[in-house]
């Protein structure tokens, strides 16, 4: 229903306002550590809503919801005082750029640790959907629900690598290692370096699908699954003799045996139950599910149990996985014109924290991966070198050291960073749009 998807969309809020406030404590702990004084903490951009003083700070909300900020004594240049910024050293000044993408790779971390120590590590099963004709995927003999494993030796985990592989690799041979009924192959092919538009580098569709039991919820009367016997309560084993680990497996074969017989295996009362469905021909607009009368199942996702003493270590590499995924999605995201459609603002992220709430088996999970990956993109795109931004004003000190500590005008650097903002601030209100057109059209940021 609408009114459940609104205020599903509206736990990005507190999300969002936990990682500024994250962020801009890195800032604020970051000045008082270097001696610096503190004039304002803003949660927004100016115009300004109300403020309090306390301490001789003023404690900020502001109209504009894209971020927060800590103003600091000195920020202008101009002032000399020593509990300004400006008298401090440029360690000192870079040190304060960079605590707030700190803190939030900080909080990234401790809630990896937090959610791993919590349930486990979750996974991902990686298929190709499809294979174009002729492409180098087909050509190395693959087929539609192919489960892709190794790349090189080197274990797939999500989509993602695979995309970035055949990127880095193009015109190179690559060993990918793929699993078909239940046997592992290792096939060879070469990324194409122009690929044709629309198909990608090796000419498949892929999908990511979590790893997960399935279990029967609901069976519609009289529908192919009810005159198959099937029961609510019986957990998906197998199908066509495949292990049903996930929706993706179950969906391909069923649809794979359309007008047919399909072989399964079902977990009822602990025991195994063998079932003959038979699978009818299949409406496209509807849900292969819905069509064999399974009108709703039930998702309970695998977790990897981590040990104590590895918690803290899988914690900081899963964030480091995750970061390094993030990094390469941003750069994917400038590689064609529907990655761009990607780019969300505060509305587009509601949209996507509703539809995750709304498609999820265990939404305390997603929410809290949401936030660990919205805390490190954060942190990235503030340390990119452009104006207004904490990397842009890095830039400067970089820039004022390699002069031999030598200024640029805090006039001419106020300019370029007040430039920025403009900037900023206007695609942040042109992605605003684009988020509001995507909700009134019906698109959806999951496929």
């Amino acid at each position: 229903m609408f009114s459940d998807g609104f205020f599903n969309g509206l736990y990005i809020i507190p999300i969002l306002a936990i990682l500024i406030i994250v962020h801009e404590l890195g800032h604020f702990f970051a000045a008082r550590r270097c001696g610096v004084k503190v004039e304002e903490f803003g949660i927004g951009i100016p115009p300004r809503i109300k403020g309090w003083t306390r301490n001789g700070v003023i404690w900020s909300l502001n109209w504009i919801p894209f971020g927060g900020f800590v103003r600091v004594k000195g920020e202008d240049g101009a002032n000399q005082d020593s509990d300004s910024m400006n008298a401090k050293r440029p360690y000192q000044r870079a040190f304060f750029l960079v605590a707030g993408a700190g803190m939030n790779v900080l909080l990234a971390v401790f809630l990896m640790v937090a959610i791993i120590g919590a349930k486990g590590v979750r996974h991902v099963s990686v298929y190709a959907v499809e294979v174009v004709p002729g492409s180098p995927a087909a050509k190395a003999g693959w087929q539609g629900g192919d489960r892709i494993v190794a790349i090189d030796g080197e274990q797939v985990k999500d989509s993602s690598d695979l995309t970035w592989a055949t990127r880095v690799k193009a015109g190179q041979e690559l060993a990918i290692t793929i699993e078909r009924r239940n046997e592992e192959v290792v096939t060879r092919l070469v990324p194409r370096e122009n690929p044709p538009e629309g198909q990608g580098r090796v000419g498949i569709r892929l999908d990511n699908a979590i790893v997960r039991d399935i279990f029967v919820e609901e069976v519609v009367p009289d529908s192919a699954a009810a005159q198959a016997g099937m029961l609510p309560g019986d957990r998906l084993v197998s199908v066509n003799e495949r292990a049903v680990n996930d929706e993706f497996v179950l969906r391909h074969e069923l649809r794979r045996y359309e007008g047919f017989a399909a072989p399964l295996v079902v977990e009822r009362s602990g025991a195994e139950v063998p079932i003959t469905l038979q699978v009818p021909e299949l409406d496209d607009s509807m849900d292969t599910f819905v069509n064999v009368g399974l009108s709703t199942l039930r998702n309970q996702p695998w977790y990897e149990q981590v040990s104590a003493v590895n918690l803290i270590p899988r914690g900081f590499e899963e964030s480091y996985d995750t970061t390094v995924r993030m990094i390469r999605g941003i750069r994917e995201l400038f590689s064609s014109r529907e990655n761009l459609r990607q780019i969300a603002g505060p509305v587009g992220m509601g949209q996507l924290t509703s539809e995750i709430v709304g498609n999820s088996a265990d939404p305390i999970y997603d929410l809290t991966f949401l936030a660990i990956i919205l805390s490190l993109n954060l942190a990235v795109l503030n340390l990119l070198p452009l104006p207004a931004l904490d990397g842009g004003r890095l830039l400067f000190v970089l820039i004022e050291v390699l002069r031999g500590g030598r200024k640029i005008a805090p006039e001419k650097e106020g300019l370029v960073h007040f430039a920025g903002l403009v900037v900023l601030i206007g695609f942040m209100f042109v992605v605003g749009f684009f988020d509001v057109n995507r909700i009134i059209d019906g698109n959806s940021f999951l496929p």
